[in-house]
């Protein structure tokens, strides 16, 4: 199963967030081999740029390492961002997040802001909702 990870779970796994636990069993997930997960090449310039504030560079290019380790970087185009500025969706970074998704025939987008994602073709779930998702159909 394939996976995009938004711009926020990842920034909950890498500065421990009130909701670590969750982007924390995603990373496992993705480590463990059980889902395939990308992060599009756009979002970790974002993430690198948030997180270095908090943790500082050298902290922040360590884990930002590890996070690669087992989140593939998905490619942006110039081809993804005309296709999202066609979308004209309210947020821009969401339509690229989409039509990268789309272009890598991810099965789902785990995000904290569903409601973004609500004129996408790929189902939007929280890491919450994924995780219940992937634990039923294991039973």
């Amino acid at each position: 199963m394939k996976v995009l990870i938004d711009t926020n779970v990842a920034l909950d796994f890498l500065l421990h967030r009130k909701d670590y636990a969750s982007a924390l069993d995603m990373f496992g997930m993705a480590e463990k081999k059980y889902i395939t997960g990308y992060i599009s090449a756009s979002a970790i310039t974002d993430i690198f740029f948030l997180s270095k504030g908090t943790l500082g560079k050298k902290p922040t290019i360590e884990a930002m390492k590890n996070m690669l380790q087992v989140f593939k970087p998905a490619t942006v185009t110039d081809s993804h961002i005309y296709q999202a500025l066609d979308l004209d969706w309210s947020d821009f970074e969401d339509s690229v997040q989409f039509v990268v998704g789309e272009g890598l025939a991810v099965d789902y987008i785990v995000t904290r802001n569903i409601h973004d994602f609500s004129s996408s073709s790929i189902p939007a779930l929280t890491p919450e909702d994924f995780i219940k998702i992937i634990t039923d159909s294991s039973e």
